[in-house]
């Protein structure tokens, strides 16, 4: 909870104090609002700063995470990641107004906590039901009308904006199965799941982001664009991995 406040108030600080000069010329003004990043010169600081710990830190454990655990292991775990944020994903589809997907996410994580032995095994996925879909409070305050506002880096976390910050933040203290487990006294357990679905994600992003950082002009402006694409298609339920953006964005 520390570590969340001190992010949302260097956010905060970011949004006062780090705006780039808006152009005057007409196009490079147009340009300057379709890219919708007043605050460019200090979300690039930060992304230097993010990236330097994903070197030092994220990435030789992302590279272990992938070379000493079997396919298939690495597989369970991500789909027990999956399960575990079933919970907050049905509220989500809930609150979008859309039963048939809160529909879906319930049966899924009824049957996969169950047949699918707490998640290990995507049992339902697998014999052709309904496929994993992610939701979050972000896409939620989207649904609802409310702006994205500029783009923002946040330390630690990456790529955001106003709208998905807060919505981080409740998803922070209000996430069904952290709250779960926190009752049980199993804090550790958090921590746990936090940790390995870090590296879970990184471990997914090593080949795609190697190949951006290789190919493109401007990595953070490649990441940007990312981003954007990525939270469009999710607010619309167009389900695209992060990778294969990243892939796209490469070539």
């Amino acid at each position: 909870m520390r570590l969340f406040t001190c992010v949302l108030a260097v956010a905060v600080t970011t949004l006062v104090s780090g705006c780039a000069t808006v152009p005057t010329d007409p196009e490079d003004r147009a340009e300057y609002e379709a890219l919708n990043d007043p605050l460019e010169p200090t979300n690039r600081t930060v992304m230097d700063f993010n990236l330097a710990l994903d070197d030092a830190v994220l990435r030789p454990v992302a590279r272990g995470y992938r070379s000493g655990l079997p396919d298939e292991v690495q597989h369970g775990i991500h789909n027990v990641l999956n399960n575990l944020r079933s919970p907050l994903i049905f509220a989500n589809d809930t609150l979008q107004g859309s039963p048939n997907r809160a529909g879906d996410t319930l049966i899924r994580f009824m049957i996969n906590s169950t047949m699918g032995v707490f998640g290990i095994f995507d049992v339902v996925g697998d014999t052709g039901g309904p496929r994993y879909h992610g939701e979050d409070f972000g896409q939620t305050l989207a649904v609802w009308g409310v702006g994205e506002g500029p783009y923002l880096v946040l330390p630690f976390f990456g790529p955001s904006n106003p709208r998905d910050t807060v919505g981080l933040g409740v998803e922070f203290l209000a996430d069904p199965a952290d709250l779960a487990l926190v009752n049980q006294s199993l804090e550790w357990a958090v921590w746990t799941r936090t940790g390995v679905g870090v590296g879970d994600e990184r471990a997914e992003l090593l080949d795609p982001i190697d190949d951006l950082k290789r190919n493109s002009l401007d990595f953070y402006a490649a990441v940007r664009s990312i981003y954007r694409q990525r939270r469009a298609n999710e607010i619309a339920n167009r389900d695209m991995k992060a990778s294969d953006l990243y892939k796209k964005e490469s070539h």
